[in-house]
């Protein structure tokens, strides 16, 4: 695995450190009148979501993480697992809801998200920011109680309940 620089950590960038996999969330570089220079962090781990703060020495070499991400076609879902095509290779790949978060609520079937991996084991799944979902079913609004904005429950085809106007 390659090593950086702490001088050269950016959001986004994955580190493996202390056997754990970490996804820089935040950073600053901090010059003091008095001593040497430190990099501050913000790093969530990869596999429990969990957020640490850590602190570097400037010029300090971490190891990064190499994640190949690839861009997949939800298919089905098969038990509690969803199955997931890559688009290129046509292989099929389980996916278990602990893996997918809140992702699972807005997949459809043939919705494509991105699938982050390291080695073969999945890190992250990213969907599009923005998806279009049809409501199922929702409940007949209150007659007359418009001033008040009044908010109802509606059920999206997925089965994830949201509050419409």
């Amino acid at each position: 695995m390659p090593a950086i620089s702490t001088n050269e950590l950016k959001n986004g960038v994955t580190l493996e450190l202390d056997k754990g996999l970490f996804n820089v969330v935040e950073f600053q570089h901090v010059k003091p009148g008095k001593g040497g220079a430190f990099v501050r962090t913000k790093l969530r781990n990869m596999r429990t979501g969990a957020v640490i703060e850590r602190t570097f020495n400037a010029g300090v070499r971490v190891e990064q993480a190499i994640i190949d991400r690839r861009d997949m076609q939800f298919l089905y879902k098969e038990g509690d697992d969803f199955v997931f095509m890559d688009t290129d290779t046509y292989e099929q790949i389980n996916v278990s809801p602990v893996a997918l978060g809140d992702a699972a609520d807005y997949l459809v079937e043939s919705a494509t998200a991105q699938i982050a991996l390291y080695g073969t084991e999945i890190v992250a799944v990213e969907i599009p920011a923005s998806v279009e979902l049809t409501i199922a079913q929702t409940e007949p609004g209150i007659q007359g109680d418009r001033v008040s904005g009044a908010r109802k429950p509606a059920t999206l085809q997925t089965g994830k309940v949201i509050q419409v106007p």
